[in-house]
């Protein structure tokens, strides 16, 4: 319930925000504005339409901030002369004229009350250089913090193009070498199937022979795992067979023989249906065809590599989808996890712990995916490519979290309340913006009114984010 009451020229006086005003600029104030008693309870809301400025007369008052479903206390006070509401309303609708935070009530409190338009046109009338400063400032704020927050995405961006080009770099290798290989194994087999066709074989021969030929392929799908021991041991015993039958450089063979699952057995079998005369023919055939089989699986490995950093590449960056979604964290977790490949390096183990059963979340999937990139990369950047990588994802009431740790040194404790203060970076000179962690908080509790927070200690760093399920209404678009 909200009261009227008369409005004391003395009193605005008393109050450090009017202390240097004229008698007939308070007496301005008294006329368009008033002072109202308001009991406990909400006073304004955040994202509402900013219609007035409050100042506070006396009283106790509590700032509050939307995190998720919750509103979150940021301050309170019991200081006469503390105003809060519209006071961006000078800069009309340059800016969003809505309320930034919402203000309650913590006991009957007394405000003098002022409209935006009126507070707009006092400001612009009495004050027309300090708007012109504050101005200035306000807007050039935003522009640097837009420009510091480009570079750091830019810093980002190149450090995953370097990655990524290292990881396309290695499968488009090996199917170029693998191309090439294949060209002189057809031109082989060319080579070999003249002199098959010059030879005196009979029907049932060729017949058997492309039979073991398509056995043979089928076998370069099913090849068992073996250890370098295992498969040493079993290239000497296909070495003494081909030793023992004449065939001269069977070691050359062997490894193909291997690599392709075949077995002494395998080579009696084929033994058994060519006469001798044509064993060696028929042998170096099956080679050729194994080693053009296996050089096909190479190059369809490394293509499948190459489109799935592709698909990757386009998951993380989002280019493909709307601004604003419902997505699957895994897959924006996965798809950044794979940009990052190139610096994760053997010496950091990647523990997933995922929870498969959790359900969609809305979000921003460009975005929450550079939160991703900024929460690794400082984890890996601790670790100083030695250590474990833990990513867990688990259901916390309506908001889904995900948990990020490492093995690294931890953040010292005094340093731990200003790490998403921007500018801010414990890296050494030249290896931080102190922009990473500001920008996630930015994009996790202002965009998505979700949650960061963190726990370090030494050997055991956690950085958690929620999210929240449900879609907001007064998201930022």
């Amino acid at each position: 319930m909200v009261e009227i009451l008369p409005c004391d020229v003395g009193e605005l006086r008393t109050l450090f925000l009017f202390e240097k005003l004229s008698d007939d600029q308070l007496r301005w104030l008294c006329e368009h504005g008033g002072v109202e008693l308001w009991e406990p309870g909400m006073v304004y809301r955040e994202g509402e339409p900013a219609t007035c400025l409050f100042v506070m007369l006396e009283g106790s008052v509590a700032l509050l901030r939307k995190v998720g479903s919750d509103d979150i206390e940021v301050s309170r006070t019991t200081q006469r002369g503390v105003y809060a509401g519209a006071w961006t309303a000078y800069l009309g609708d340059r800016v969003p004229q809505t309320y930034l935070q919402s203000m309650r009530a913590l006991a009957p409190s007394r405000f003098f009350v002022l409209s935006a338009a009126d507070f707009a046109h006092l400001m612009t009338e009495w004050f027309p250089m300090p708007v012109h400063l504050l101005e200035g400032l306000f807007f050039g704020n935003q522009r640097t913090q837009t420009s510091l927050a480009q570079r750091e995405r830019l810093l980002a961006l190149g450090s995953l193009s370097a990655g990524l080009t290292h990881e396309l770099n290695n499968p488009a290798a090996a199917a170029v070498r693998a191309t090439s290989s294949l060209r002189d194994r057809v031109a082989g087999m060319r080579r070999k199937l003249a002199v098959i066709a010059g030879g005196a074989w009979e029907r049932s021969q060729l017949e058997t022979l492309i039979q073991l030929q398509d056995r043979a392929v089928e076998h370069v799908a099913k090849v068992p795992d073996l250890s370098p021991l295992e498969a040493s041991d079993l290239e000497d015993e296909l070495t003494d067979w081909f030793d023992e039958h004449g065939l001269g450089d069977g070691y050359e063979m062997s490894s193909t023989f291997v690599q392709a699952g075949l077995d002494v057995a395998w080579l009696d079998k084929i033994a058994e249906h060519v006469d001798d005369g044509m064993l060696e023919g028929a042998v170096r055939w099956l080679s050729y065809t194994l080693e053009t089989e296996l050089l096909m699986n190479e190059i369809e490995d490394s293509t499948t590599r190459i489109s799935a950093l592709i698909g990757a590449a386009k998951q993380y960056s989002q280019l493909d989808r709307a601004p604003y979604r419902v997505l699957d964290v895994h897959e924006l977790l996965d798809s950044t996890l794979l940009m990052l490949g190139g610096k994760i390096g053997d010496g950091v183990e990647v523990v997933k712990n995922y929870d498969r059963s959790l359900p969609e979340v809305p979000v921003y999937g460009a975005e929450m995916n550079q939160v991703w990139t900024n929460l690794f990369d400082n984890a890996l950047q601790a670790m100083g490519g030695r250590g474990t990588l833990t990513i867990r994802t688990r259901r916390r009431d309506d908001d889904i979290e995900v948990e990020i740790g490492d093995t690294g040194p931890g953040i010292p404790p005094e340093v731990q309340s200003r790490i998403f203060e921007p500018f801010f970076t414990t890296k050494p000179f030249g290896e931080g913006t102190g922009l990473g962690l500001d920008i996630s908080w930015r994009i996790v509790v202002d965009k998505h009114h979700g949650d960061l927070t963190v726990r370090s200690m030494p050997g055991d760093t956690r950085f958690r984010v929620r999210l929240p399920l449900r879609p907001q209404e007064d998201r930022a678009e």
